[in-house]
């Protein structure tokens, strides 16, 4: 693909991600989730879950601060990845482009820590909720950033980093009122 083409996205259709396209690129691979963004049905809840479980194995090798270190690793990352991959696929805000639910995800069960497998289950309930209904904040920060190159990179991932922190927010209310 030419570089005009990348350049202007809008002048082609959109392409389908597939293995082959997750397999052709780093940042495919990354920004699809390994995998979990070519679900057919709620991706980005399957990530989610498969963020939870990576997240259970890292605990069992990496230190606190060592997973915040992945964590702060992660997002610019990500930012790249999701950048590149939406400019390739050819769309906006690809529902296939699941790393923004991972990290962000990672980012509340870091910071929940030491909460067990209930407080860890409404952290993904919360999360799911927010990250799907997308109210207030969360909504205009997704319409906000829409577009293709850096800001529309930055956009993916920044409607999920407020679904974050609202599921932080309503977990520390909770914490605090119970």
């Amino acid at each position: 693909m030419t570089d005009a083409a990348l350049a202007s996205p809008d002048a082609l259709p959109p392409r389908r991600p597939t293995v082959a396209f997750m397999l052709s690129h780093p940042a495919h691979m990354l920004a699809l989730g390994f995998g979990c963004g070519l679900a057919p049905l709620a991706p980005g809840t399957w990530a989610t879950l498969w963020a939870w479980l990576v997240f259970a194995l890292l605990q069992q090798w990496l230190a606190p601060e060592h997973l915040g270190l992945l964590i702060a690793v992660s997002l610019p990352l990500g930012w790249w990845a999701c950048t590149v991959t939406a400019r390739h696929l050819r769309v906006m805000d690809p529902t296939a482009i699941v790393w923004d639910e991972i990290v962000c995800f990672w980012l509340v069960l870091w910071l929940v820590t030491p909460a067990g497998w209930a407080g860890q289950l409404a952290a993904f309930v919360l999360f799911r909720f927010f990250d799907a209904a997308k109210p207030g904040p969360i909504g205009w920060a997704d319409r906000q950033f829409k577009g293709y190159g850096w800001r529309g990179g930055f956009g993916i991932l920044a409607d999920d980093l407020l679904a974050a922190f609202c599921t932080l927010l309503v977990i520390a209310l909770w914490r605090t009122l119970a």
